[in-house]
């Protein structure tokens, strides 16, 4: 099962409260956060209203506001949250021995994108 999981490091290399991206080789970069509280998310990182990089927003509790024009995004769900509209596409990770691991053909899926 280990196979359709690409293991992208550590859990340390991500302090809370921020992300790091993942350059996707003919696809979109992928931004992997942590929350204060600890937990880790993937988006693709590109805000749907001006295509902000995500990865430089402020993570607060399960949102990331991107640095643009302060829309607030779910890193649970990618969607737009309040009056704005729109949808960044998640990427499934888990967290597994202190390793961040991202599904294999989810990450695969962004370079067809």
């Amino acid at each position: 099962m280990i196979g359709n999981w690409l293991d992208i490091g550590p859990v340390d290399q991500i302090t809370p409260g921020n992300a790091r991206t993942l350059p996707v080789m003919g696809g979109e970069e992928i931004a992997i956060f942590r929350t204060l509280g600890g937990e880790f998310h993937a988006l693709v990182n590109k805000c749907p209203h001006k295509h902000g990089p995500l990865s430089q927003g402020i993570v607060h509790g399960g949102v990331v506001t991107c640095p643009l024009h302060n829309w607030n995004i779910s890193l649970k769900t990618g969607e737009a949250l309040g009056e704005d509209k729109g949808c960044v596409p998640v990427i499934p990770l888990k967290v597994d021995a202190g390793r961040i691991f991202l599904l294999r053909s989810a990450v695969m899926g962004q370079m067809a994108a």
